[in-house]
């Protein structure tokens, strides 16, 4: 089972603001500490939230919380402010990053779902560094192609640069997607799918030696599949499912930030 730190709680809570207490009085705010800590709990072992164990508190606010949390773009915040510290401290790897995907099945309804052939879920959308750092993260709905994703994975870039080059595999191979990232200085490296003729091929073997490095995301999308409440949908929200993401980015990027 995984743990959070007291270190990583306090660096978490730190950036997650208090709420605002009624001149009239009233019941006194939730422990962040406890509601935060149920919150990973919830992430760890994908559990339901009626299983909260009584340690972290209620239950209904625990979810309660979360809920306003994400509403108000908390865990986004966090997920910036972590990267933001990486960043300043040297630790992306931005000369090669790699994308993939990975597939959550959706076990009730809700918005940005899609229906596929193993079933209705959404797609997690991950660019990592060279060192598998997450570099951007984002949820679309399953039945969306991938290459039409990336334009989105770039609004959501956590560093101030762009990466020199991004690595994909044959879902990726797009002449459109390689002029919209060569417009933007970023070089496209996927190996070409089979329906390509042999005058419309770009790329050479010398380029796609990088492409046997693509372990790397792999690695990173494995990493955030040891969050068992992000390999199953249950939240009928997006918002909510990115909530966990987000937070989940936050937690391995704050590993390179703490030690």
């Amino acid at each position: 089972m995984l743990t959070l730190t007291d270190e990583e709680l306090d660096w978490i809570c730190e950036r997650i603001p208090d709420p605002s207490r009624s001149p009239l009085g009233g019941r006194p705010s939730a422990d962040k500490r406890r509601v935060v800590a149920g919150i990973f709990w919830i992430l760890d072992n994908g559990a339901k939230w009626k299983d909260l164990p009584a340690e972290f508190g209620s239950k209904s606010t625990a979810h309660r919380w979360f809920k306003k949390w994400v509403q108000a773009g908390v865990f986004e915040a966090i997920m910036r402010d972590a990267g933001r510290c990486v960043e300043e401290r040297g630790g992306y790897r931005l000369y090669e990053c790699f994308i993939d995907a990975t597939f959550s099945k959706a076990k009730g309804g809700g918005d940005g779902i899609g229906c596929t052939k193993v079933g209705k879920g959404v797609k997690i959308m991950v660019l990592v560094d060279a060192k598998g750092l997450p570099v951007a993260v984002d949820t679309a709905p399953a039945n969306r192609a991938e290459n039409r994703l990336v334009q989105q994975l770039f609004d959501f870039m956590l560093p101030s640069a762009p990466p020199e080059r991004v690595i994909g595999d044959k879902a990726y191979d797009s002449d459109a997607l390689g002029d919209e990232l060569a417009a933007a200085g970023v070089e496209l490296v996927s190996p070409h799918r089979r329906n390509r003729s042999p005058e419309t091929k770009t790329q050479d073997g010398r380029v796609l030696r990088r492409y046997r490095r693509r372990w790397t995301v792999e690695r990173t999308i494995a990493w955030l599949q040891n969050f068992r409440r992000l390999c199953i949908r249950w939240e009928r929200s997006a918002a909510l499912f990115q909530g966990f993401l987000h937070f989940t980015c936050a937690l391995m990027l704050l590993k390179t930030v703490l030690g």
